[in-house]
């Protein structure tokens, strides 16, 4: 890399490669586009880490700003169609010292398949009709190694029986409508981990699939970590998946994080009400149900309007909760409770520790 010149958003060299202590760590991303009905915050000051071998569960609603941070961080949003600025992104995003968002476009498209891979939400759109399963997966492993075709035809079929596809031999010269869904997915998978990646992003991995094959996909995704050693995100609305897969949570609404800790710690004590109405709105199995599930009233804000104050003051049952209209007014910072748990609400942890044990939790 030569190119040193400087970002205004960043103030860091171009490509330049600074040490970090984890592996992955998002600091202060923000994701806006441009429309003509004005600028949608998708994303608007998100920071985490991430440790290889570890997974991070992102949840939230549809509209939160899950799959954006992926895309963001897999740098797709960079240029648009014929080169325009398609979003306006900054912040920083480190991936094992390197600095993404500053890095030069060939440097993040050699990096893309290679160091960082995503497990798509929809197979079906996200392959090439026209092409075999086996070719695709093939071209996305020679675009990285120097190997001939018969090499990379090798690999793909030893990635297909990997991920448990039958007769790979046979199956890689199907094409994608062949598939059931269930075999795209996995189809999808073998591409993702074709080149080992150090970071594997699975959005809504088991989206449409029956709950017998979203095990199976999960199974898989939680062997190949342990094979490869791979940090995976995993991105998802479903807080049964998360609760299977995921150390840490991090909880989205709005574009920003409002809530983040280990699993243990976000699912037996949260600290912010957007979590517990997830929680309310999620079916147990473990124990007869005798009440209807507690639905998160309204819907959730436009990126375009954010509501001032906490976005999620028009749905918070406990707006009124802190003195004066400070919930209306200020954001909330998030902040920590001093175990490594982070959440952002205007409510004393006191409070929302009383609610949550006298209230809520009763009725899970």
């Amino acid at each position: 890399m030569t190119d040193l010149t400087t970002t205004g958003a960043l103030n860091e060299p171009v490509g330049a490669t600074r040490p970090s202590t984890a592996f992955l760590e998002v600091r202060d991303l923000k994701v806006h586009f441009p429309t003509e009905d004005g600028l949608v915050k998708s994303v608007d000051g998100l920071s985490f880490t991430l440790e290889k071998g570890k997974t991070l569960g992102i949840v939230g609603e549809s509209g939160s700003g899950k799959s954006v941070t992926s895309l963001g961080i897999m740098g797709l949003h960079r240029v648009g169609q014929y080169g325009r600025q398609r979003a306006r992104i900054s912040g920083e995003i480190w991936l094992d010292g390197k600095e993404l968002l500053s890095a030069d476009e060939d440097e993040v498209r050699r990096l893309r398949g290679r160091e960082i891979a995503m497990i798509f939400q929809d197979p079906l759109s996200a392959m090439h009709p026209y092409f075999t399963i086996g070719k695709q997966i093939a071209e996305a492993y020679r675009v990285h190694n120097k190997a001939d075709k018969k090499a990379a035809r090798k690999r793909a079929v030893e990635l297909l029986d990997r991920v448990g596809i039958p007769e790979p031999h046979k199956r890689v010269d199907s094409y994608p409508h062949e598939f059931s869904g269930g075999m795209r997915q996995r189809a999808m998978i073998a591409m993702a981990l074709v080149n080992n990646p150090e970071l594997l992003i699975a959005d809504e991995p088991t989206t449409a699939l029956d709950v017998t094959v979203q095990a199976q996909i999960l199974d898989l995704i939680r062997d190949l970590q342990k094979e490869f050693g791979s940090a995976v995100i995993m991105i998802t609305h479903d807080l049964g998946v998360v609760a299977e897969m995921a150390d840490e949570l991090l909880v989205m609404y709005g574009g920003r994080c409002v809530e983040r800790g280990t699993a243990e710690k976000v699912f037996y004590e949260p600290r912010h009400p957007y979590t517990w109405g997830l929680l309310g709105s999620m079916p147990r199995i473990d124990r007869e149900q005798t009440e209807r599930l507690i639905p998160v009233k309204g819907s959730p804000p436009s990126l375009i309007n954010i509501p001032d104050g906490c976005a999620f003051n028009p749905r918070c049952p406990y707006a009124d909760v802190p003195k004066g209209n400070v919930t209306r007014t200020v954001r909330p910072e998030l902040t920590e409770d001093g175990t490594r748990h982070w959440s952002a609400c205007h409510m004393s942890q006191e409070e929302r520790t009383r609610i949550w044990t006298e209230e809520i939790a009763p009725k899970l």
